[in-house]
């Protein structure tokens, strides 16, 4: 069965720090009664097209939270810079998996559908990595360097990723504009490539460590989604998520 082999061959890894720049210990907040790597962990286990699901974690914290509520959790560096450094450390001790996809420890309300769409895309392209990016219209997203854009050509290969709003809008009425959503699913090589080379210019400035592979010539395959999920980055996200969640439970 084919689904049966890729089932075999992929796992997710979500890396997960405890210190963040803008909202402290933010994976270990509560919501429901569970906190936010717990929500990202099961919806991970979702997903059809992986074998495993394993948290990369840097602190005590994080690792004995996850042993708590039964998750799969290893123990990796606090030196690592990004999140695919993170998970390269972890895939290096799991030679037995092809495909490996970064769901972010801070993305507790990603479907399990659009993941096994991640991951099924990857499988069958020969692009280096895949990821996830949305239509938007919203001028203050569309300018807001929180928001990362995404450019690419006709047949979905991103060319670019940015905080400033791409394409500039020299004729604004031909303007489209593409959210990215910081998930992606890499092939085995590509990952361990990618985490080798040295960081580019263009990824210093724009501080977006997928330009990194843009620069080195490696390919991105870009999937449409119209998800718009929560990221929690500020105690605002984590209070939209909080009140999403008792809403549900009521």
């Amino acid at each position: 069965m084919k689904d049966l082999e890729k089932i075999k061959k992929t796992v997710i890894i979500i890396p997960a720090r405890l210190n963040s720049s803008r909202l402290k210990n933010k994976l270990l907040l509560e919501a429901g009664g569970k906190p936010v790597i717990q929500w990202v962990y099961e919806a991970a286990k979702k997903a059809k097209l992986a074998s495993e699901v394993i948290i990369a974690c840097d602190s005590d914290e994080i690792y004995n939270t996850v042993k708590k509520f039964g998750g799969n959790v290893e123990m990796t560096s606090a030196e690592h810079k990004s999140g695919s450094d993170r998970i390269a450390e972890v895939a290096k001790r799991h030679p037995e998996f092809e495909y490996i996809l970064n769901l972010q420890g801070d993305e507790p309300q990603m479907e399990s559908g659009v993941i096994d769409s991640l991951i099924g895309a990857l499988h069958n392209s020969t692009a280096d990595i895949s990821t996830l990016v949305r239509e938007i219209t919203d001028k203050e997203q569309i300018d807001s360097p929180n928001c990362v854009k995404c450019v690419f050509n006709k047949d979905n290969m991103a060319l670019y990723f940015s905080r400033y709003p791409v394409p500039y809008p020299r004729n604004e009425e031909f303007a489209h504009y593409y959210a990215h959503i910081g998930m992606y699913a890499y092939k085995r090589e590509s990952l361990l490539k990618m985490t080798s080379l040295e960081m580019a210019m263009i990824e210093k400035t724009e501080s977006l460590e997928q330009l990194r592979a843009l620069y080195n010539g490696m390919t991105i395959k870009v999937i449409l989604t119209n998800l718009n999920p929560v990221g929690i980055d500020t105690i605002q996200d984590f209070g939209k998520f909080k009140n999403i969640i008792e809403e549900q439970q009521n």
